[in-house]
This record gives C-alpha cells, structure tokens and sequence, in this order.
C-alpha cells in the first residue's frame, strides 16, 4: 500500500512539470525563409489580332506536382516585370485558390494554343474560393494584380515563352 501511494505522490508531483512544458512549447513560432524569385525564362505577351508585343515578364516555372500546388504562397510580392507560369501536363479546367498569398493577382488562365481564355483579376490574398479557368486550359500565368488591365492584356491575346 505504502508503495502505490508513493507512485500516486511522483505521479501528483509530476503532473506540473508535464502541463508546463506544453505551454512552452505552444509557445514556440515556426519561421519560414523569404523565397526569392528565380528567372528561368521569358514570356511575351502579344495583341489578340496581330503580331504587336504588348508586354514581356521574367518568368518562374511551375511545373512539378510541388510548384504548381505552393506557386507564389508565403512571398511578401514580385516585381511588375515578374510572373510565374503554370504548365499543367494535362488540358482541363483548372482552379486556383489565394490560400496562403499574401499580395493580389491577376490569374491569367491560357489555352493549348496560346491565346488567353480567361482572367481573374485582383484575386485576393488568403482567400480560399476556387476560381475557375471556366475552360479547358493548359497554362496559366500569374501576374501582380491590377497589371492585366494596366497593360490592357486581355482575352484573346497570345503568349510565346522561351527557357533561359
């Protein structure tokens, strides 16, 4: 008896010391390093009906399961001549969502052929709603937000890239 009462006693005692090690640990923060754009490419932009550059970027590619699922979360931005492309290995319909961006896109969504099919514009930071290509799509270039239109891109307009 005198035995199970000293272990109840350690067990009481030691009750404290388990309780106030979680709160430190709750208490620990988990820091993310800044990534950096990489230029691996370039992308013209080009008026729906001729041969006239409207505007190019210094693109990232997103092409691996892991770059297209993170692509530009946890940055602080990019410059206005920097973009990221999306190439999905299939043509569908695609969703992207802003969980875990943290500055406002343009969402440039681009057919097999290259011609833009649709846009959304000024997605917001961290918000989860999915926003659809609305059709079947093999690129999609993601640009600050607000620039489609200040560089009057829109749907129809083509793209060419090239690798560096």
């Amino acid at each position: 008896m005198l035995k199970l009462k000293s272990i109840i006693w350690v067990l009481i005692a030691a009750f404290p010391l388990v309780f106030s090690s979680c709160k430190e640990d709750a208490k620990k923060t988990i820091s993310t390093q800044q990534i950096e754009f990489t230029h691996e490419g370039n992308l013209n932009v080009y008026l729906n009906t001729s041969d006239s550059l409207k505007t190019n970027f210094n693109i990232e590619f997103a092409e691996t399961d892991y770059e297209t699922q993170t692509g530009l979360m946890y940055r602080k931005g990019m410059k206005n001549n920097q973009a990221m492309l999306f190439i999905f290995p299939d043509i569908a319909t695609h969703s992207f969502y802003m969980k875990n961006t943290e500055f406002s896109l343009d969402i440039i969504y681009i057919k097999e052929d290259m011609t833009i099919a649709s846009m959304q514009e000024n997605a917001q930071p961290f918000n989860e709603s999915g926003l659809s290509s609305m059709a079947p799509i093999k690129y999609v270039l993601e640009i600050n937000g607000g620039l489609a239109e200040a560089l009057g891109i829109s749907i129809g307009d083509r793209i060419s890239f090239s690798r560096n």
